[in-house]
């Protein structure tokens, strides 16, 4: 028996939960210098919730670098704007919270450009209402850089990155409120002579996950880019017959008069790795409250702590040997 204590909530007990892969799309060129007669600046944008690129995908938050993904298209179509670096996202596994990028305009274009940014704060904040309430775009002059990217490489890569799958592609059939398919454009990091792609994609189902693969993979490759795989797990296939389990919701029951949930997960828990190594292990995860891991706003509800303490005392107390 295996008593897992990563579950973020109290009362849910895991029995299965997504494989993931990591997908890193690259390429290395040569900087062109910028003309000296546009100007630099640094558009920003920031505010925006971020989350757990598992558990929280569904929530349909929005994405910074696909946000700022649009912002370029048009600035590069309407202001004649040129690339010379973009960092957005930290983590595979978190939705993306903020970026910046610094581009170079013909100085007549300024002034039009920083209406753009205040055209797409608005679009952006109308079109995640109630959603995401805090999006703040920002542009400010900076020094203007000796390179930046060349056209052609520029042009392909923001056209790779605007057509990137982001977010939800499929729901399990079967268990419809739970995400079966997912990917995280989490990580943009183009400089004057190199530009990587980093994304965590997810699903239960392996060829689902084969697919979900394969289509990021083409995407980038059509922009000229290397595509490599890295880390990949499989799901952890539900059981619902685990006897553990159903023992830990008698006892949940008696303990607090309330129903537990048994549940699967769009998230990574290790019992999809220990459970390949170990197949007659019988698997569950759970644990106290939390919300937002893997972000700057992970906060841990507190009286779920000592809940899931006395719980698991006595879980511990009862658990039977098994045969």
């Amino acid at each position: 028996i295996l008593l897992n204590f990563d579950n973020e909530t109290m009362g849910e007990f895991v029995v299965g939960s997504a494989g993931g892969v990591n997908v890193t799309a690259s390429i290395s060129y040569k900087a062109v210098e910028a003309d000296p007669a546009d100007v630099a600046v640094r558009v920003t944008v920031k505010g925006l919730r971020g989350g757990h690129s598992g558990l929280e995908i569904c929530e349909g938050r929005a994405n910074a670098n696909k946000l700022m993904a649009r912002f370029l298209n048009m600035a590069i179509r309407e202001n004649e704007a040129r690339l010379a670096s973009w960092k957005g996202g930290n983590m595979r596994n978190a939705i993306p919270r903020e970026g910046e990028a610094v581009v170079t305009v013909p100085v007549d274009d300024v002034d039009e450009l920083q209406g753009l940014v205040e055209y797409c704060t608005e679009m952006f904040a109308e079109e995640y209402r109630g959603v995401e309430e805090n999006i703040v775009m920002t542009m400010e002059r900076v020094d203007l850089p000796a390179a930046q990217v060349p056209e052609d490489i520029q042009d392909n890569v923001l056209d790779a990155i605007m057509a990137c799958h982001d977010g939800v592609l499929r729901y399990i059939p079967s268990i419809p409120h739970i995400v079966e398919t997912s990917s995280n454009l989490a990580i943009v990091n183009v400089t004057p002579e190199r530009a990587e792609v980093l994304i965590l994609a997810r699903s239960s189902s392996e060829s689902m996950m084969d697919y979900i693969g394969t289509m990021l993979e083409s995407c980038f490759n059509m922009a000229g880019m290397k595509v490599e795989f890295s880390g990949r797990y499989g799901a952890w296939q539900p059981n619902f017959d685990s006897q553990i389990t159903a023992q830990m919701v008698e006892i949940y029951k008696e303990m607090f008069d309330e129903e537990a949930l048994v549940q699967v997960v769009h998230a990574g828990l290790e019992c999809s790795l220990i459970g390949e190594v170990y197949p007659d292990m019988d698997l569950v995860s759970f644990g106290p409250t939390l919300r937002s891991p893997h972000t700057p706003d992970e906060r841990c509800h507190i009286p779920s702590v000592a809940k899931f303490w006395v719980f698991l005392k006595e879980l511990l107390r009862r658990i039977p040997e098994k045969a």
